[in-house]
């Protein structure tokens, strides 16, 4: 797991703060591509539990996984009691339970691409849902975009995580969906955006992006000065794009 995807424990409870939940409309998608009832699910990276308390807190036995004690820590604050909380790497998860959803918010391209796909349809009920959705946040405003962008140039030239499969960001089908397309494990893969938009004040901004890991892995001093020249370019309320990518597949029947 590389030093991005650990970076997060030290900033749980700006995390916390700062990240925004997930909406209704994201579990109705989810229940409404299963077409039957959803009873059991596996979170791949909870976090702190931002989108596990989506899909416990509408009656799916939840059981979160993360491998970062202080971030679970924090999941342990704020779930509902149907969720079992428990400190594990995706790579470290052996084949036992199946559950009726596996899914992942914002943390997918953390785990292991080797063995990936076949390790998520052995957690799965044959027929069962993988999904993985996030929601990369931009100021809405292309001037802004920028002025961020120019600050923060001369020590760190992009902060989102490439795509991992590299897809280009007008490419039809956005990774995971590209990689399950061609996957032998799925089946009825689908795409889907559910459009959002907020007003941040710049104090929040800057907050949400402490928790950002391009910023994490920076040197102590070198994060505060970025951070110091991004607030003096924003304005003092931020309007956002956080748009949700949602992917969803389908595991195949076994034979």
């Amino acid at each position: 797991m590389s030093d991005r995807a650990l970076s997060f424990g030290g900033v749980a409870e700006a995390y916390e703060r700062y990240r925004p939940g997930y909406p209704g409309e994201l579990f109705e998608m989810v229940t409404a591509y299963a077409g039957r009832p959803v009873r059991t699910a596996l979170e791949i990276g909870a976090g702190t539990g931002k989108a596990t308390r989506l899909f416990a807190g509408r009656g799916i036995a939840v059981t979160a996984t993360e491998p970062d004690g202080s971030m679970l820590a924090e999941l342990r604050k704020h779930v509902p009691a149907n969720v079992t909380a428990m400190r594990a790497a995706f790579e470290d998860l052996r084949p036992g339970e199946r559950y009726g959803l596996v899914y992942a918010a914002a943390a997918l391209h953390w785990t292991d691409p080797q063995g990936r796909w076949p390790r998520i349809a052995a957690l799965l009920e044959p027929g069962g849902v993988f999904a993985s959705f996030g929601a990369p946040f931009r100021p809405a405003d292309p001037a802004v975009r920028e002025a961020v962008h120019a600050a923060r140039a001369p020590f760190l030239e992009s902060d989102e995580v490439p795509s991992p499969d590299g897809a280009p960001p007008d490419h039809e089908m956005q990774w995971p969906g590209s990689e399950l397309q061609r996957s032998e494990w799925f089946t009825d893969v689908q795409q889907a955006v559910i459009e959002r938009q907020m007003t941040m004040t710049a104090r929040d901004y800057v907050g949400q992006l402490s928790t950002v890991s391009a910023y994490l892995v920076l040197p102590t001093s070198v994060r505060e000065q970025v951070f110091n020249r991004i607030r003096q370019v924003l304005p003092e309320t931020v309007e956002m794009t956080a748009d949700i990518t949602l992917h969803l597949a389908r595991r195949r029947p076994e034979n």
